[in-house]
């Protein structure tokens, strides 16, 4: 009866323990060039949980364009929670009933723990005297970036390129579609992801400028700082968010709701913000920015809102089947 007893009772306190055990697992889909970031985050909340919780958590992560992300997730990729680089992305998740409709409202900074903006990388010495967008769109210059089908991190670059030509020309949009339309003709290979357009211009050496978020410049340039690349900022550009979401869908079937949500709460903790700021990004806890504001130049920064009209605009006009991104590509 005795040892009946210890059994029952050592069986209960196991079954008792895996329900956390079985939170304390998420996965953080995320956009193609994060990797870096999220592998130093990662290791630091999962100390943060132990000591809060006394409980362990393993974080997998899953990168690759953030429209094809998006996509895989739709698929069945079972994503607890998105770390992206579009939010047009995560919309596309809260139409197909994944995340809630209002998850922008659900963290700060419209669910944005840090942002960033297209820059350039050059090549040592900066040979072809890139310095804004103007020269992307010269005769005999190539620039490198992700096809804007399938990156948001092109998109972005997409976006920035014909804001610059909109506040240059007066607003005239047919000249800005023929600027941006330049500026793709001049791209020799167009890749899906982030990732691959850096190992393009990095480790295959083609092209003389690399277009990205000003964050990965500043990464690539100390990975690669046997090549003596230089780190150029525009005069103009576009703020890119960085959203956040859990996808509440299958973090509810997971069972990882709770340490999903206290995931991407702590993104805007200052222990994370320092983080980021470390590589690079800008951060919106306003002492962590300021420790790092000489190391990030000045730019006149524009929103989406601002220029397009908000995102809603952008996809009618711009990244819908057949509008103004499939014309401009169709006649490069």
């Amino acid at each position: 009866m005795k040892t009946h007893l210890l059994l029952a009772t050592a069986l209960t306190a196991v079954l008792s323990t895996a329900p956390a055990f079985a939170q304390d697992r998420l996965l953080n889909v995320s956009y193609d060039v994060a990797r870096e970031l999220f592998e130093a985050l990662n290791p630091v909340f999962a100390a943060h949980w132990q000591e809060t919780t006394g409980r362990t958590v393993t974080i997998d992560q899953s990168h690759g364009g953030s429209s094809a992300q998006a996509r895989a997730i739709l698929e069945g990729l079972p994503a607890d929670v998105v770390t992206f680089n579009q939010e047009t992305d995560i919309d596309v998740l809260a139409n197909g009933g994944l995340v809630d409709a209002n998850w922008r409202d659900a963290l700060p900074n419209g669910a944005s723990p840090w942002y960033s903006l297209p820059a350039f990388l050059v090549r040592e010495g900066n040979p072809k005297g890139i310095e804004d967008w103007d020269d992307l769109a010269r005769e005999g210059v190539e620039p490198i970036f992700p096809n804007p089908k399938t990156s948001g991190n092109a998109r972005y670059t997409y976006l920035a390129a014909y804001a610059y030509a909109l506040g240059s020309n007066g607003g005239d949009q047919a000249a800005a579609q023929t600027f941006v339309g330049q500026i793709l003709a001049n791209v020799p290979v167009f890749d899906t992801g982030g990732r691959a357009a850096t190992q393009t211009f990095a480790e295959r050496g083609i092209g003389d400028v690399l277009v990205t978020f000003e964050a990965e410049t500043a990464g690539i340039a100390e990975s690669y700082a046997d090549q003596g690349f230089v780190r150029v900022t525009p005069s103009s550009s576009l703020f890119a968010a960085f959203p956040v979401a859990l996808v509440s869908e299958n973090a509810t079937r997971n069972g990882s709701t709770e340490v999903a949500n206290a995931y991407l709460e702590w993104l805007y903790s200052p222990e994370a913000q320092q983080i980021a700021a470390q590589y690079h990004y800008r951060v919106n806890d306003a002492d962590v920015a300021a420790a790092f504001a000489d190391s990030l130049p000045a730019v006149n920064l524009q929103t989406v809102d601002e220029v397009f009209g908000g995102w809603a605009n952008i996809n009618a006009e711009h990244l819908a089947e057949g509008a103004i991104l499939d014309q401009v590509f169709v006649n490069r």
